[in-house]
């Protein structure tokens, strides 16, 4: 094997694909890039069992061939070389050479034929949307994936396919997050539970453009195809939550809001609802209607603090608490210039939702009971 290629386009390449490789395994070879080579392209590929990333790029071959090097070693090396022309070549020990003006690394290897060959798919449904319209749905609803690996469902994101109509829905227990997005070709129905950690990572690699990206589904994988990249994982297995059914469909209380200047409330008060002694604890933020008025209140051990806002409001006042990080989490992905706040009783779900294209999205959040 031996390439000549400039580092920025080999680095792009390995940004890709280092987000595939396993970082604890008792298999040496996971820990790799694979790298291949025909008469005018490099393919990497990395594969952790879970998630494989493939990236072909063009460059100039001077003899064709194929070894697996280790990743980070690989990667760091490649990231500190000038900005100019690269050549990799194996040498008669079987070393990886690389050499750019004055720096010169060998690199040990291992056996191409040990890594394992990512999954062949077999595509029973597929989509195609632009890149920058799966980039956002990502981006709208992955924050309210579950971490917690005692429900492995709910540390995915449903994609799902409905009357041409895809939806991307995460929940973690505490709150949901509902992205909805027309299909401009006819499709059929279907559903997979993509995890989360494959999400981030597809969210990184794609582009913020109108590129076309294919999304195709199997019994038990999935696959992201672009131009010159590939993504295959392993789908989730279990029932996804009904959505649908525990959104409420009524509201007592609504409040129309500047979503800038109640993102902003929300800030200023989580400062005394984070705990000072306990990282992870959050004090809950009350959460008072009034007629035209909202007043956002919290107090702990730190201090209290309050913040009211003149807002539109119709239907009940009421006083209700809530978690303000989850909150936050919406607010900050909502480009709209305003919002409505929908609550029912001080127990029942709060949603909030753009004012224009209202069922564009939709998110939900569970309150948490306030002492007297």
């Amino acid at each position: 094997m031996n390439i000549i290629c400039e580092k920025e386009k080999i680095l792009k390449a390995i940004n890709s694909v280092v987000k595939a490789v396993a970082s604890k395994t008792t298999m040496p070879i996971l820990e790799g890039i694979l790298i291949q080579t025909n008469d005018k392209e490099i393919k990497l590929t990395t594969y952790d069992l879970e998630i494989g990333i493939e990236y072909i790029m063009e460059a100039e071959v001077k003899e064709e061939g194929s070894t697996v090097v280790n990743a980070i070693m690989f990667s760091e090396i490649i990231r500190k070389l000038p900005d100019v022309e690269i050549h990799i070549y194996l040498n008669e020990n079987n070393l990886l050479v690389i050499e750019c003006e004055g720096s010169l690394y060998k690199l040990a290897t291992m056996n191409p034929d040990e890594f394992p060959e990512l999954p062949r798919i077999d595509i029973e449904s597929a989509i195609e949307v632009e890149q920058n319209t799966l980039k956002n749905m990502i981006r709208k609803t992955i924050f309210a994936v579950s971490t917690e690996e005692n429900r492995p469902i709910f540390t995915g994101c449903l994609f799902e396919v409905s009357s041409n109509c895809l939806n991307v829905v995460s929940v973690d227990g505490f709150r949901l997050a509902w992205k909805k997005q027309l299909l401009n070709d006819k499709v059929g129905d279907f559903k997979a539970v993509i995890p989360g950690k494959t999400l981030i990572e597809v969210n990184k690699i794609i582009l913020d453009s109108f590129d076309k990206i294919k999304i195709g589904v199997s019994k038990n994988q999935a696959l992201f195809e672009m131009e010159n990249c590939k993504i295959v994982t392993r789908l989730l297995e279990g029932e996804f939550l009904n959505y649908a059914s525990v959104i409420p469909s009524s509201w007592e209380t609504r409040i129309k809001v500047n979503k800038n200047q109640f993102q902003d409330c929300f800030e200023r008060i989580s400062l005394i609802s984070a705990s000072a002694t306990e990282k992870e604890k959050r004090y809950p933020v009350k959460l008072m209607v009034d007629i035209g008025k909202i007043t956002i209140a919290c107090t702990n051990q730190t201090g209290d603090a309050k913040e009211e806002m003149y807002v539109e409001t119709e239907g009940k006042n009421i006083e209700i608490g809530f978690n303000p990080k989850y909150f936050l989490d919406c607010l900050k992905v909502i480009e709209d210039e305003e919002i409505y706040v929908e609550l029912g009783t001080s127990i029942s779900p709060c949603i909030i939702r753009p004012i224009e294209k209202t069922g564009d999205y939709t998110y939900m959040i569970l309150p948490i009971k306030l002492k007297d």
